[in-house]
């Protein structure tokens, strides 16, 4: 079989295509964007955060708006979030931002749920309301120390 040079390149161009779309399907994929999402930075506060990692999404309605910048600690030691968010957002002084879990053991992101007043955040400023995440592992323990079911209590055991 001959070497044929057109041959050869069209083999080579297929083996470029083919690196370039897995190469795609892998930023996709990982979530992972070129750049940011154009400029309303925003911060919140929350007690804790329990799995969130920065570029976790952020979603208003189920449609995502943004992602999460960076995590980091207040001088209190409360987390402080930093939300990248799109540009064009209008979003009222009492927004809310939630840290919910996507199904029972998916991943952690941010909810905003959007407020009702007139004045609206400026890029730089503090979401004031927030939810922290609930840790299924301190609900179980709790559920399991504070139930006695068939147990005396101390008082009534004398």
């Amino acid at each position: 079989m001959e070497r044929s040079a057109t041959r050869d390149f069209i083999v080579g161009l297929f083996v470029i295509v083919g690196l370039a779309a897995i190469a795609y399907l892998s930023f996709s994929v990982g979530g992972l964007s070129l750049g940011s999402n154009g400029g309303l930075h925003l911060f919140a506060t929350f007690d804790q955060i329990g799995g969130l990692k920065p570029r976790a999404k952020v979603e208003i309605s189920g449609v995502r708006v943004g992602q999460v910048e960076s995590i980091g600690l207040n001088p209190d030691l409360r987390a402080k979030v930093e939300l990248d968010l799109e540009r064009d957002l209008k979003l009222p002084i009492d927004t809310t931002a939630s840290i919910v879990t996507s199904g029972l053991l998916g991943d952690q992101y941010i909810s905003l749920q959007i407020g009702g007043e007139e004045d609206v955040l400026k890029p730089g400023e503090e979401i004031t309301f927030t939810e922290s995440a609930v840790i299924l592992e301190r609900l179980i323990g709790q559920f399991i120390h504070n139930t006695n079911v068939g147990e005396a209590k101390p008082e009534e055991a004398k």
